[in-house]
């Protein structure tokens, strides 16, 4: 199966901003509800918390729950 070129592009893309000090999905996922509380308050949490966000800004799966997380909050309160 032959792999289609934006596919392809995108694993380039990924392999070459990968940082040694980068988080997984994990790490994210157990970060994700104070980093949604730093949002939900005002404050910077791409600053204090750059290693989420960096996640963040690569991957979709992590970012959809982000996004989720912060919607449900802002309807609740």
């Amino acid at each position: 199966m032959q792999l289609k070129l934006d596919v392809l592009k995108k694993m380039v893309r990924a392999i070459a901003t990968t940082t040694p000090d980068e988080i997984g999905c994990d790490e994210c996922f157990n970060e994700i509800d104070r980093f949604v509380e730093l949002e939900l308050q005002g404050k910077n949490a791409a600053e204090a918390m750059p290693l989420v966000q960096a996640h963040l800004n690569r991957c979709m799966n992590c970012r959809e729950e982000f996004e989720a997380l912060l919607d449900a909050l802002k309807a609740t309160s």
